[in-house]
């Protein structure tokens, strides 16, 4: 059952599907946009999130009638809008001055625990065993809310023109990540 080459590798394949690391400029942004980030709530919200999909994933898709190719094209929808937010400096998406909804949406979901973060938790879900996944995903909670905890730190540190460097740089890693996910789940 516990396994810790299996949690190591479900730890680096999640760590890299969510990249809270190349998340960090629209971090950064959505505090800025609210004021404020609930570091434990989105970590908790998109925790709730990944647990549930994990045991319930395909059950709650089937119940919608949806396929998991669908769910990840919506998914990839959103990053793609994002990644346009961050390059055209324009902001599609309605943001309130609330921090308690900008912890939850767009941060929580689906930043972190979006379309492909569950659609990797159903593929690890059946290569490895459930409880090497769950302690993949604490791992990978702990690692984002320390993220978020510092992220004031972190802007900081990069100042404004890195911050700015790095928003241009992401957005346009996440176009290449929506269009990525568009092309792997088209089918024709």
């Amino acid at each position: 059952m516990l396994n810790l080459k299996e949690i190591f590798s479900v730890s680096i394949i999640l760590f890299s599907v969510i990249d809270i690391v190349g998340s960090i400029p629209i971090i950064i942004d959505l505090r800025n946009k609210s004021g404020k980030i609930e570091s434990f709530k989105a970590t908790l919200v998109a925790g709730v999130i990944m647990v549930v999909f994990l045991y319930l994933g395909k059950s709650i898709l089937n119940l919608f009638g949806l396929d998991v190719e669908s769910f990840a094209l919506a998914g990839a929808l959103i990053i793609f809008l994002l990644g346009m937010e961050m390059v055209l400096g324009k902001d599609l998406f309605k943001t309130e001055a609330n921090p308690k909804t900008t912890s939850i949406v767009p941060l929580a979901f689906p930043l972190i625990a979006g379309a492909g973060t569950m659609t990797t938790i159903l593929t690890l879900r059946s290569e490895y065993h459930h409880f090497n996944v769950l302690i993949g995903i604490l791992i990978n909670l702990l690692l984002v809310f320390l993220v978020l905890k510092t992220s004031t730190w972190i802007e900081k540190k990069l100042g404004r023109a890195g911050t700015d460097i790095l928003r241009k740089v992401f957005g346009i890693i996440l176009l290449a990540i929506a269009i990525k996910i568009f092309k792997s789940n088209l089918q024709f």
